[in-house]
């Protein structure tokens, strides 16, 4: 808990509108709460110890791009062994595609949309539509912003979302 409130500060702007992790200013965030967090990391490994490692990777990269995506999808892999649900494969699918590009995330994320158990979830369509974005795949990264719009569940979501609809449409000209 620690480790993820440490960010608390820096994930949203002054007007209330989320910043994604990779933007976050982390300078913001609360050092002093991410090394108890860290130094707390001990003991058997238990499903709440690799949610808690998980953070620590993103809690102590010193820039976005430091990020040790490949232990994070690692991590999120034997999460699964203990804790197997859509939900850890959708952050996994995250990790694979930082750690080895938006396609081979995008695969991840598209298996899980079609065994539809994430159905209704905001996140996956947002997840799918950042994927897009990152690949260039303007009309359909709208599509997929759109219904995460949709389906978002405050103005803070909705905002951010139009957002990133804005920027894909003017890719798209």
């Amino acid at each position: 808990m620690l480790l993820h409130h440490s960010r608390v500060d820096a994930r949203t702007d002054s007007t209330g509108v989320l910043i994604p992790l990779e933007e976050q200013d982390r300078t913001r965030w609360h050092h002093e709460m991410i090394g108890e967090g860290v130094r707390l990391l001990t003991g058997t490994v238990t499903p709440y110890q690799l949610q808690a490692a998980i953070a620590a990777c993103h809690a102590t990269a010193a820039t976005a791009g430091e990020t040790d995506w490949a232990r994070i999808a690692a991590l999120y892999e034997r999460l699964a062994g203990f804790a197997a649900s859509p939900f850890v494969e959708l952050n996994r699918a995250v990790a694979v595609a930082m750690a080895e590009g938006p396609a081979a995330g995008l695969v991840l994320v598209d298996a899980i949309t079609d065994a539809g158990a994430l159905e209704g979830y905001p996140l996956l369509p947002a997840t799918r539509a950042d994927l897009l974005r990152r690949l260039g795949r303007w009309a359909e990264a709208e599509n997929a912003y759109r219904q995460a719009l949709a389906l978002a569940p405050g103005d803070s979501e909705r905002t951010y979302l139009r957002r990133r609809i804005d920027e894909v449409r003017a890719r798209l000209g």
